[in-house]
């Protein structure tokens, strides 16, 4: 409708290269719009044979529940090819509490537990298992 600003729902995603790793940097939304991309992307990675994969999710400022289904299938798939997935909230490490939406929609959903938690990409891609 004219005079109407329509909502979009925004994602970015850089990909880089730290020796075994594969980093995926994601700002914006994780939600159902954006979703797909994410799942794409790490299809694609794995399609690659890049089977360890750190998703930093310290510039998400959204996450509902078809995004942490994206990251559930992607633990998932990894696991299946004999790969890993860490992940990247920052807030929750440092500041030990949960502060970040994030890692608060992890939590609340009582999935948190099953992903491996850093608070940097750094500390992520140590090869410290």
């Amino acid at each position: 409708m004219p005079g109407q600003a329509a909502t979009v729902t925004t994602i970015e995603v850089d990909e880089d290269e730290h020796g075994p790793w594969t980093v995926l940097s994601i700002r914006g939304e994780l939600d159902l719009v954006t979703s797909p991309r994410i799942r794409r992307r790490v299809h694609d990675a794995v399609a690659g044979g890049r089977h360890d994969l750190v998703i930093d999710l310290s510039a998400v400022r959204f996450c509902d529940s078809s995004g942490v289904g994206v990251l559930i299938a992607a633990r998932r798939l990894l696991r299946s090819c004999g790969g890993r997935l860490r992940l990247i909230l920052p807030e929750a490490v440092v500041e030990g509490g949960g502060d970040g939406h994030v890692d608060r929609v992890l939590s609340a959903l009582g999935v948190r537990r099953l992903f491996e938690v850093y608070g940097d990409v750094p500390a992520a891609v140590e090869e410290v298992s």
